[in-house]
């Protein structure tokens, strides 16, 4: 079993620790949590995940993967010392939003860089990660990031990491475009005189029970928003509304505008 290390220490890379543990994909003995502030390396030792160190050292050595899970505007901090501490063999996993593989390598001085993008239900093992890697990484190596990106949800391998940008926009900020639609539900249901916990249940439930349904129907989406249509019905009435407001077209400028801003940010590293 191959060791692990992850550098940065937040809701990300704490999720990957744990995932990696959960799936039996590396034991504690092999798994390095590395956390500049003291303070939050003194509360992951408690939380005993695995070997804990406040500094980026030559002990990466002896780890295969390397997942780099700082923000990105404190990625700057860490390139020295990881720098001086890779040996080509190490495997790169870079989960920092906006940093193209063309900029971490050249940073570090390192060929063999995978980039993944990944949302924030991967915290709950639900999540959908889109990765794309450098040409010097190899088939075997591809496959080790996907079974260990595929424990936190489902994964996506990218050929063109340009398509990163896209994943962002649309899984990535993704989450939040539902959370903005159920909390709009619930203030229309409170509005109506609806209790604010009966409205959250209905709008909720709603949104997972239509999941499922979506998820297992043979049916294509226009169909099921047929479905629930009917000729002079309350859900043609509230197409009505969208229609007139341009709701759907709204939608996926929102979402054009999130890639173009992802492909900004890309630019500007």
């Amino acid at each position: 079993m191959f060791k692990i290390a992850i550098i940065g220490c937040g809701n990300m890379g704490l999720t990957y620790a744990r995932s990696f543990l959960q799936f039996n994909l590396v034991t504690r003995e092999n798994l390095m949590l590395i956390a500049k502030d003291k303070n939050h390396a003194r509360n992951l030792r408690k939380m005993d995940l695995g070997k804990v160190s406040s500094k980026i050292d030559n002990k990466l050595n002896d780890y295969g993967v390397i997942v780099l899970s700082v923000k990105p505007q404190d990625f700057s901090s860490v390139i020295e010392p990881l720098s001086k501490s890779l040996q080509p063999h190490n495997v790169v996993l870079s989960v920092m939003a906006g940093i193209t593989l063309e900029t971490l390598s050249g940073a570090l001085g390192h060929e063999i860089i995978v980039r993944a993008m990944p949302n924030t239900p991967s915290q709950l093992g639900m999540g959908v990660t889109g990765f794309s890697a450098s040409t010097s990484v190899n088939i075997h190596q591809i496959s080790i990031i996907d079974n260990l990106l595929n424990t936190t949800g489902r994964t996506i391998f990218l050929e063109d990491e340009s398509q990163i940008d896209a994943v962002t926009a649309l899984s990535g900020s993704g989450p939040a475009y539902f959370f903005y639609i159920i909390k709009n539900m619930i203030d229309a249901g409170i509005e109506m005189g609806l209790e604010e916990s009966v409205a959250a249940m209905l709008a909720k439930q709603t949104m997972l029970g239509s999941f499922h349904l979506m998820n297992q129907s043979p049916k294509k989406l226009e169909e099921l928003i047929s479905a629930v249509s009917s000729k002079g019905g309350t859900t043609e009435a509230a197409f009505r509304k969208f229609k007139e407001r341009g709701f759907g077209e709204s939608l996926k400028e929102a979402v054009w505008a999130a890639q173009k801003r992802a492909r900004e940010l890309s630019e500007a590293k």
